[in-house]
């Protein structure tokens, strides 16, 4: 019966799918036709076939794969700069008015500050480094995640904290750890994958603007100078596709694993 169920559940998802997947097929053959009837330029717009070989070209001198690797380091040192320090601050400012009422004009100073404001101090604090491109992404990511898991705090009902004390959870740190946490969870979730979101758009214009000598989005400007836009697009629909998978990763393990008490599975 399990497995009649798995099944099931296996054939609805695919079911899901259908519509997404025929969008994209729309989508190529009408890009195909625009690119290949009525632009008639491979500099204004290469069309899909175009791209797929650039694709295979790139594939076969590891450049995609080179660059990969590079930016997801940049990507998580500056997520995990983010983490190590979004989520303890936010917990300080939701749980502690005072702690609030003192960070909060400091935070609220910083956070309009765009990320890539900071790109020159970040080449000019850490040079062309890993570093340096994690800086901005980390400046990009913070926010959210601070806010969101302020947010969480601060909308725990005191209802729980009050049945935690009489049922011998006094102390500050359990009542954080086994009350508060778990409330405001699907709040730091939350603020966790828009962090992720906006810190890729991060890493790309980091890129973009200099601070990493490598990178998916130094490569992409690279091609642009050679004018091979075919090889442009390559790269621009790989961050896309990366893009999504993170975000999937979110949706469906992330939040799928932690938050099951939110769609009823508990097993």
């Amino acid at each position: 019966m399990d497995e009649v169920s798995t099944i099931a559940g296996k054939v609805q998802r695919v079911k899901d799918h259908w519509p997404g997947i025929l969008a994209i097929i729309l989508t190529l053959i009408a890009w195909h036709c625009y690119a290949i009837f009525l632009i008639r330029n491979r500099f204004l717009l290469p069309g899909p076939v175009d791209v797929f070989f650039a694709f295979i070209a790139l594939l076969q001198k590891g450049v995609l794969l080179s660059d990969f690797r590079v930016s997801l380091i940049h990507f998580a040192i500056g997520l995990g700069g983010a983490l190590l320090i979004g989520i303890p601050i936010g917990i300080v400012m939701g749980w502690n008015s005072r702690m609030d009422a003192f960070l909060n004009p400091i935070i609220e100073i910083l956070r309009p500050i765009p990320p890539l404001a900071w790109i020159p101090f970040a080449i000019i604090w850490f040079g062309f480094t890993p570093v340096s491109a994690g800086f901005v992404i980390f400046m990009g990511a913070v926010f959210p995640i601070l806010i969101n898991t302020y947010t969480g705090f601060r909308g725990v009902s005191r209802i729980f904290v009050e049945a935690g004390r009489m049922l011998g959870c006094t102390r500050t740190r359990d009542q954080i750890r086994y009350i508060a946490f778990p409330a405001a969870l699907p709040s730091v979730i939350s603020g966790i994958r828009i962090a992720t979101g906006v810190g890729w758009m991060c890493l790309v214009a980091a890129e973009l603007f200099g601070v990493s000598n490598n990178g998916l989005g130094k490569d992409l400007w690279f091609f642009y100078d050679l004018h091979q836009m075919d090889s442009v697009v390559v790269y621009m629909i790989l961050l896309g596709l990366i893009g999504l998978v993170i975000d999937m990763i979110f949706r469906y393990y992330i939040e799928g694993r932690f938050l099951k008490w939110r769609t009823g599975e508990v097993a």
